[in-house]
């Protein structure tokens, strides 16, 4: 696991991307300060985010599906705090 990100809104993430998927492998940016003045930006931090993950769930799952399956994992974070996440999922072995 390698996190670039240690706040607590990442922190969570983490917490829950792992009780839903179980990742073999999870890094988590912390892109932020890269969108200050721009739409969704939140002077605490934490609002823009890119996560890498792998997990045996996503095998056979489309991309969609995988998309899904994360924004599930993460729920009302994506409503509540976090404006935007650039997700790339992948299955072991791909």
């Amino acid at each position: 696991m390698n996190l670039t990100s240690t706040g607590p809104v990442a922190a969570e993430m983490i917490r829950r991307l792992q009780t839903h998927l179980s990742p073999s492998r999870i890094d988590l940016v912390d892109n932020s300060e890269k969108h200050r003045g721009h739409g969704g930006y939140n002077p605490a931090g934490e609002s823009h985010f890119t996560l890498t993950i792998e997990s045996a769930a996503f095998a056979g799952k489309s991309r969609v599906e995988r998309q899904r399956m994360v924004h599930h994992a993460l729920g009302d974070l994506l409503k509540e705090r976090v404006h935007a996440l650039s997700i790339r999922a992948s299955a072991p072995g791909e």
